[in-house]
């Protein structure tokens, strides 16, 4: 197999995948492909030139960084640079409307989203004999591909989606793309950034991919080309055009922060020395796995530590390993939505001994809506949507999003722990209380919350995370994109 696809380049691969499209604000345009898909693959053509890959996103990193290191040297606030990158991936669907039959050898994008929702355990309705999840209308009909479109300020990414708007005839009687909808994304602002809305540093535990990312981070695992990218490494056979490809998965996921935030506040862990707020603040952490800074749970159990939090060295560098007493919950609890979603020592050591490279995923996406107000704060409850449009990419979405999204968090005996004497009983960890569900009327719940008394059950009274849409689409490589999609003039 290695014999026949060529070395590796990452000016192949579309750039959000490996590096991440670097933004402050980015669009995820949703769209069918019109009635002439020839003249689509004639606009696609056109669009070919504005596609970021890894290497130009590379290079625009290194600009960043570069700026950001003058300005300190200067003692000033870095401005922004002007940056946008575009993206485009395209669903079972759109690959069938373009007359691509080949098998990318993938059950759940072949499916499409839509049809896995109930597997993933979204809420939802059955009506004549088929499950319909509680989705807004624009996922509930056929979608063809996504186009994602990021920038360094708002006018940035109006400029560029100018760009791409004209390529397609967008809103024309000749348009070759239907917009269904478009999902909005922006940083958070001031010291938010990088944060999602419950407050809680995001992104840290990214694997660093061999060959790519050549200075890991301690604790940061590396994991084979395969595991991201189709067609290398210990990935399986594909169709040759799909090497350097990879699937996203994308969800539209809203939060319900004001609620979150009461639940922490009439539930706080009670211990010596404990004020009312510091008991819901590690509550808060426990059910997450990381303080609010970043900071691992499993390494400062009992107190934010803002400096671990934010230094890339230290803030990833532990495995829930505890040999003395794998049964213990007191730094971390097993269910905590960090440890469902990435079990490191659970699995890896003994008596299990996994290898996990192939359940990891590189997480992108951004954050929406507006901050929690005033009058949402005080009673409570949720007025305005806000949350996280959650992408993920990875070279098999079975082993991957869906398998920690139904295997892992939905699963209340993952992770598998063996029975405390002098119970005979398997431990149940319980839900991952941040995206794990059901589709079930009853409660959700967890052990190991409270320090102290870790096989009480702590009940849930809500799902804090909503997903309102989702889609699974295929983001080619460039070489992909010029001679199996695009068509020349």
């Amino acid at each position: 197999m290695s014999s026949t696809i060529p070395p590796f380049d990452p000016a192949n691969v579309q750039g959000d995948i490996l590096a991440g499209l670097p933004k402050k604000v980015q669009e995820y345009i949703i769209f069918q492909i019109g009635s002439d898909v020839i003249a689509f693959r004639k606009a696609l053509n056109k669009l070919l030139p504005l596609i970021t890959t890894t290497t130009q996103v590379q290079q625009d990193r290194a600009k960043i960084a570069a700026n950001k290191k003058a300005a300190e040297e200067k003692g000033k606030k870095p401005e922004l640079i002007k940056l946008s990158g575009v993206n485009i991936a395209f669903s079972q669907a759109g690959l069938t409307a373009l007359g691509i039959t080949d098998d990318l050898g993938d059950s759940a994008f072949k499916k499409g989203q839509f049809q896995d929702s109930q597997f993933l355990g979204d809420k939802g309705t059955t009506v004549n004999g088929q499950f319909v999840p509680d989705w807004i209308p624009a996922f509930k009909t056929t979608i063809h591909g996504v186009i994602l479109i990021s920038g360094d300020c708002a006018a940035t990414l109006a400029a560029t989606r100018l760009v791409v708007e004209a390529i397609f005839n967008f809103g024309a009687h000749n348009a070759t793309i239907h917009e269904l909808i478009t999902l909005t994304g922006t940083v958070r602002p001031g010291d938010e950034s990088g944060h999602e809305h419950f407050g809680f540093l995001d992104g840290i535990s990214q694997p660093a991919v061999k060959g790519i990312d050549t200075n890991p981070n301690p604790g940061q695992e590396t994991v084979d080309q395969g595991v991201i990218l189709l067609g290398r490494g210990i990935d399986v056979a594909r169709p040759a055009w799909a090497v350097d490809g990879s699937f996203l998965a994308l969800r539209y996921l809203f939060q319900l922060v004001p609620e979150f935030n009461n639940f922490l506040k009439a539930n706080p862990i009670k211990a010596t020395g404990l004020t009312p707020e510091q008991g819901s603040e590690l509550l808060g952490a426990r059910l997450v796995g990381r303080w609010k800074s970043g900071a691992p749970v499993d390494l400062a159990p009992t107190a934010d530590d803002p400096a671990l939090g934010k230094d890339p060295l230290r803030n990833n560098n532990f495995r829930y390993a505890f040999p003395g007493d794998p049964t213990t919950q007191e730094r971390c609890p097993f269910a905590a939505h960090t440890r469902k979603t990435n079990p490191r020592a659970d699995l890896e050591d003994p008596p299990i001994g996994a290898d996990i490279q192939t359940r990891r995923i590189i997480r992108r996406g951004v954050q929406f809506g507006p901050e929690v107000t005033a009058e949402e704060a005080s009673s409570g409850k949720t007025k305005f949507g806000r949350g996280l449009i959650f992408v993920a990419y990875q070279s098999t979405i079975p082993n991957g999003f869906q398998f920690i999204q139904h295997s892992w968090a939905n699963a209340t005996n993952f992770p598998p722990k063996q029975p405390v004497p002098p119970s005979t009983q398997p431990v149940l960890p319980g839900f991952d209380p941040l995206i794990g569900q059901t589709n079930a009327d009853s409660a959700r719940s967890l052990i190991g919350t409270d320090p102290n008394n870790q096989d009480a059950s702590l009940t849930l009274p809500t799902e804090w995370i909503l997903p309102r849409g989702g889609e699974y689409f295929f983001s080619p490589s460039l070489p992909a994109l010029r001679t199996k999609f695009a068509l020349s003039s």
